[in-house]
């Protein structure tokens, strides 16, 4: 994947907000990280996104099988409604799986000997741990309006209308509370296509009893918030204006871009935050 934006974290902009996407940061791609240092490490469970899954291409797991054993990344193979998938932990414990997917359009983003053939696409979807699944559950098919697809041991899946990002399985049983920390998901986003209906979408959510917050600029994007009955964090951001905004498609990423707010501080928040490379490793 493709850092397609450094920025700085809106309400801490001592704190890097890093952007990772496909090569041109599209809607459905796109990961981001607040690198605090030396933060407490969190708990997977339940109010919060357990597992973040990753597309590829038909054919590819075999490539990624021996990227991790060549990174000395342990992980397992697992079949699941299906499909073969790769699930493993990142260094900080965050849970993660690689699957196979014929939809999503090819990541031409070439790096680090990994072609369009097998890089990752963008989300797969995710799994989600709920506090209470049957009242997630309930938003996610009469308020979300996903599709049910089925359920296999302890989940439930769930599919959009999108080509990518579109498969959410629900954990149907309850678990350890989840604790917000390093190794963790803050919260998951979904699409809205414009300014009009994001709107929508914020009055049709209040409507259904959830407290949904104003609307926030991030600058690339605009956001809601609402915290589901099972206490997992939702945001619908709009798709524009995108990550080209304040760079070239070319260059995004290459250099740390801060909102208006901040721009007069640009030398003291570079003095602060540690410079970053991206580098191939071999």
């Amino acid at each position: 994947m493709r850092l397609v934006k450094q920025t700085v974290n809106f309400d801490d902009p001592g704190t890097y907000h890093l952007y990772f996407g496909d090569e041109g940061g599209s809607p459905g791609t796109i990961i981001t990280f607040f690198p605090w240092i030396g933060a407490r490490q969190g708990i997977v469970g339940d109010g919060q996104v357990g597992v973040t899954s990753y597309a590829v291409p038909k054919g590819a797991l075999a490539f990624w099988k021996k990227r991790l054993e060549d990174f000395q990344i342990p992980f397992h193979p697992v079949e699941r409604f299906g499909e073969q998938c790769l699930k493993f932990d990142d260094p900080h414990g965050l849970h993660l799986e690689i699957v196979e997917r014929e939809e999503g359009k090819v990541n031409t983003w070439v790096f680090g000997g990994i072609s369009p053939d097998v890089s990752i696409k963008g989300f797969g979807g995710a799994t989600l741990f709920s506090s209470h699944p049957n009242q997630t559950a309930e938003l996610l098919e009469n308020v979300m309006g996903l599709e049910l697809l089925g359920e296999e041991g302890d989940l439930i899946r769930f599919r959009s209308s999108a080509d990518i990002g579109n498969i959410i399985d629900l954990k149907s049983i309850p678990t350890e509370k989840g604790q917000t920390g390093v190794g963790t998901v803050h919260h998951i986003a979904w699409r809205a296509q414009d300014d009009a209906e994001q709107i929508e979408w914020q009055k049709y959510v209040a409507a259904k009893g959830y407290g949904v917050t104003a609307v926030q600029d991030r600058n690339y994007f605009n956001a809601i918030y609402f915290r589901e009955h099972g206490e997992i964090l939702f945001e619908i951001a709009t798709d524009p204006p995108g990550f080209a905004l304040d760079e070239s498609r070319e260059t995004m990423g290459e250099k740390l871009m801060l909102p208006m707010q901040y721009e007069k501080f640009r030398e003291q928040l570079e003095q602060r935050l540690i410079p970053i490379q991206v580098r191939e490793l071999s």
